[in-house]
């Protein structure tokens, strides 16, 4: 299994988030990019102002990996026509997947039309300029059936809106990683989570993301069915594959 394949190697802290100054912050940036290079993962997830330098940095490379953006990140709360504009600036940056994080507030709240509209929004954008959208439920602000409802909803969407063959451009994501819980809860993917989402969201595709840092809680997601692991554990992923003498 080539693990550094369904890898999104993630950096998405602000400046601010990382208490670093924008120079420190945009050599992180950089330092994923060359990780990105030498161990070839799919798609390396940044924010969109740095999208440029990585489109750059990969071409000088003569590489292809993908650049993946978020949006409405991370509450989610930001409006439809927030979101729209957001995407369209990263679309035009040159990024290839868009990471919207779904009003789950909203739909905690029963407010399921806006949850609608926003989604099928966003899928369009996407799909009218040929990327790959994926949606961010926010698994622990969730309850299991609150997981079943939403990751059906967006499965729903997909088919009776743009039909299944555009299944394979639509993502269901479990988290940003950035959700504060209470009494050190896993605030990302955890393995029952990811399976109410298998078992509800395909043929979707599924990413897990938040909380998988090491090689084998990566494969056994995988394992699981899920198509893409969102992590900033990437190098420490790949480096244990290449020990254990497996493809990475």
């Amino acid at each position: 299994m080539k693990i550094n394949q369904y890898l999104d190697a993630t950096y998405l802290k602000t400046a601010s988030q990382a208490n670093f100054s924008e120079e420190e912050n945009q050599q992180k940036v950089i330092a994923l990019i060359r990780e990105a290079i030498l161990y070839d993962y799919k798609l390396i997830m940044i924010r969109a102002n740095y999208i440029p330098l990585a489109k750059k940095m990969f071409q000088e490379a003569g590489k292809e990996n993908l650049i993946g953006t978020v949006i409405g990140f991370h509450e989610g709360t930001y409006t439809i026509k927030e979101k729209l504009e957001e995407a369209q600036k990263a679309i035009s940056l040159g990024a290839d997947e868009l990471d919207f994080v779904v009003n789950y507030e909203a739909f905690k709240k029963g407010e399921i039309d806006l949850v609608k509209k926003e989604i099928t929004k966003g899928i369009e954008l996407a799909l009218a300029n040929n990327k790959v959208v994926k949606w961010i439920i926010e698994v622990a602000a969730l309850t299991s059936k609150e997981i079943i409802v939403i990751s059906q909803l967006i499965k729903d969407i997909v088919f009776n809106d743009f039909g299944e063959e555009n299944s394979d451009k639509v993502f269901v994501k479990s988290s940003t990683g950035f959700y504060k819980t209470e009494n050190n809860l896993p605030n990302g993917a955890t393995f029952e989570a990811m399976k109410l989402i298998l078992e509800n969201a395909k043929p979707l595709k599924i990413k897990a993301a938040g909380g998988v840092r090491d090689y084998q809680t990566a494969i056994k997601m995988v394992e699981l069915g899920v198509d893409r692991i969102g992590t900033s554990s990437s190098k420490e992923i790949v480096k244990k594959g290449i020990n254990l003498n497996t493809d990475y």
